[in-house]
């Protein structure tokens, strides 16, 4: 189907990302060798000590720690948002080298809000995008070889892409506690809400309070607020109890 849902999973992590926190913050702090400090992080319980590191600001340390995300079904709208977030790494799949032409239609994303229009509505979307594949195709045939650096300039914000990101777990709470939030744009929210679904149960101590700034105090928004603080604590804390099963 040219029409295409948001999948999103986690290619490779570093192990016992923890683990590796804890030493590299012990490193810090103790005169023990490598040797010494790799034990006390196997013996002991990372967590309350990972916290009071964290407490303290000392926030570097979490970016030893890094996670690579496969992400597809997702529009080039989310790319430009996505992309902002500088401190990642991305491979993106090209609209220069990989070409649109011949194609009965394009992958598209489909923003809800007109999904909830009704089936009139989907399809009329549908129609849009199957002119802008004539549009396309017909760039392609009249500027011949390596069409498709140019005639990709008329593709739309909806045409979809595939992304392979990498982010350290510093950069990723920066990445959740913007992109969780109710007031950014749906498709990128949702995204981060999966993603944060997935790297939860692999370091729950660093993830606690990973989310929106709403789980932690009051939303900076203001009067722009979407009200939906309630909302927010209980898929944090349906994500919390998936976790520890």
């Amino acid at each position: 189907m040219p029409e295409v849902q948001l999948h999103v999973e986690l290619l490779a992590y570093t192990p016992d990302p923890e683990k590796l926190i804890s030493t590299a913050s012990r490193t810090c702090y103790s005169a023990k060798d490598l040797d010494a400090l790799r034990e006390m992080a196997e013996k002991r319980d990372n967590g309350p000590y990972i916290r009071g590191v964290l407490g303290s600001g000392h926030t570097s340390v979490i970016e030893h720690a890094s996670f690579t995300f496969g992400i597809e079904g997702v529009s080039r709208t989310l790319l430009a948002q996505i992309t902002r977030h500088r401190l990642a790494s991305f491979s993106v799949q090209s609209q220069r080298y990989v070409s649109q032409e011949g194609q009965a239609l394009f992958d598209y994303c489909l923003p809800p809000r007109i999904r909830a229009l009704g089936p009139e509505a989907v399809e009329r979307f549908r129609e849009q995008m199957q002119t802008i594949q004539d549009w396309y195709d017909e760039w392609s045939h009249l500027l011949g070889e390596n069409s498709a650096e140019d005639a990709r300039f008329v593709l739309p914000g909806a045409a979809a892409t595939r992304i392979v990101m990498t982010m350290n777990a510093r950069e990723l709470l920066h990445f959740f506690s913007l992109r969780c939030c109710n007031r950014a744009q749906w498709e990128i929210c949702e995204l981060a809400n999966r993603m944060l679904d997935l790297v939860y149960p692999l370091a729950p101590t660093i993830f606690e309070n990973a989310g929106p700034s709403c789980l932690r105090g009051p939303c900076p928004e203001g009067k722009r607020s979407c009200g939906r603080a309630a909302e927010v604590r209980q898929r944090h804390e349906r994500r919390r109890s998936h976790g520890e099963e």
